[in-house]
């Protein structure tokens, strides 16, 4: 299928990946279960094999160890798994949000599901916010994802937005992310993850502080030359330039951003500092970057690549005010 996106919903303007159906706000979890296509659950069943005999009719075998995750609506396979393989349902991951929305000022934003199934979500905004120079405002919000194929633990991710660019950034402080992980091998327990997350969340203050450090950070045109490089081309400010740059084209959109074709690049947050660098790569990852189509940018910039050059982009930002 051309499309990773299986069904998606969102409130508000068109998210930044320009994808999904607009619902109305303040809706229950029920409706976004419908409209989110996440109103089916994920049913299992032991694998069988024939085992082929020649000349004769192969009679049928169970493998224990294994199971087949697979739709209930559809009967569409999704995965193969292990026996112990603990599974999380898309409903378990709107429900997640419940309290959080009826009770904490959460506001569900966007939902969905990728790859058939195999991948699901959530996104709220937390109503934390900050403004740094020229009125350049940062939304918090907080992604529940998971996968039923093992390529992603449930994970729950404190992830800033810049408004003025739409650009994402998972919270991250001291070279960790603040994402909480779950492994597929545990029991996805909501309550023992909310208890972990108050402490995650309530690293906003600190994270927004060290924003506001890149703003004040002025970078001379080396010095950004040398971050992109290292950022985009992972090449070390102290190694020998190769003949041909790695990821030159990326190196140039990026640069490009930077000085001025980037949303928000000319804003006095951004103009000319260390926090204009990260939101030239931010931009880069989440609008830009070649991929099939917008949904596989989605899945990258949040769950894979792509959100790891926006991590090595953050990394990289801060030590330039350590």
């Amino acid at each position: 299928m051309s499309h990773q996106i299986e069904k998606m919903a969102y409130v508000g303007d068109t998210p930044w990946h320009g994808l999904g159906s607009r619902l109305t706000q303040k809706q229950p979890v029920e409706v976004w279960q419908r409209e989110a296509g996440m109103d089916w659950v994920i049913a299992e069943s032991p694998v069988h094999f024939k085992s082929d005999v020649t000349g004769q009719f192969g009679s049928i075998h169970t493998f224990p160890e294994q199971k087949v995750l697979y739709r209930s609506d559809t009967r569409a396979a999704l995965s193969v798994v292990s026996s112990r393989y603990q599974v999380v349902q898309p409903h378990d991951v709107l429900e997640f949000y419940r309290d959080l929305t009826k009770v904490s000022g959460y506001e569900l934003e966007t939902a969905g599901v990728l790859k058939g199934g195999r991948k699901f979500w959530a996104l709220a905004r937390t109503g934390q916010a900050a403004t740094l120079k020229g009125n350049d405002l940062v939304n918090g919000y907080l992604l529940l994802a998971t996968s039923c194929d093992g390529t992603l633990a449930t994970t729950a991710t404190p992830t800033t937005v810049r408004v003025v660019c739409n650009n994402t950034l998972a919270i991250a402080l001291a070279g960790s992310g603040q994402a909480i992980r779950v492994p597929h091998s545990t029991r996805f327990d909501p309550i023992q993850i909310k208890k972990q997350l108050g402490i995650a969340v309530s690293q906003w203050d600190d994270f927004m502080y060290r924003m506001r450090t890149l703003t004040d950070r002025k970078v001379q045109r080396k010095e950004a030359m040398s971050y992109f490089m290292s950022v985009i081309s992972e090449i070390s400010p102290k190694s020998e330039l190769p003949e041909v740059l790695p990821n030159g084209r990326a190196l140039r959109d990026v640069q490009a951003l930077y000085e001025g074709q980037g949303r928000g690049s000319n804003l006095a947050s951004a103009s000319g500092t260390a926090w204009g660098l990260l939101n030239a790569v931010t931009e880069f990852v989440d609008h830009k970057r070649r991929a099939r189509n917008a949904d596989y940018r989605l899945d990258s910039a949040w769950f894979s690549q792509g959100a790891a050059i926006k991590q090595r982009a953050l990394d990289t930002a801060l030590a330039l005010v350590a």
